[in-house]
């Protein structure tokens, strides 16, 4: 039996800053390093280690420096790819913005 367990946001966002932190410290760099590459800067960085409290920009720079903004274009990404033109126009019509019928 499969069993999933459901994090808080906060759990989410404390996993994201251990795993920024595994990678910063997989790649020999230090906090200081990687606020120079970066242009985040080290209390920012520090802060999110500890807490995982970011803004999405300065998240999104730590992730590029890191090598890691693959996963952030993963969730960008289209997810429907379709083989024929039947497939596409099969697809039932997206409701209009506010519109309600």
């Amino acid at each position: 039996m499969v069993t999933f367990r459901i994090e808080s946001p906060d759990e989410y966002k404390q996993t994201l800053a251990n795993r920024a932190r595994e990678r910063r410290l997989a790649m020999n760099l230090s906090r200081e390093g990687l606020a120079v590459r970066s242009g985040v800067p080290i209390g920012t960085l520090r802060k999110f280690e500890s807490t995982g409290n970011i803004s999405l920009s300065s998240f999104l720079k730590i992730l590029y420096c890191l090598g890691d903004e693959r996963a952030v274009q993963n969730l960008l990404q289209e997810q429907e790819e379709f083989q024929s033109l039947e497939e596409v126009l099969a697809q039932p019509k997206k409701r209009q913005r506010g519109r309600i019928t």
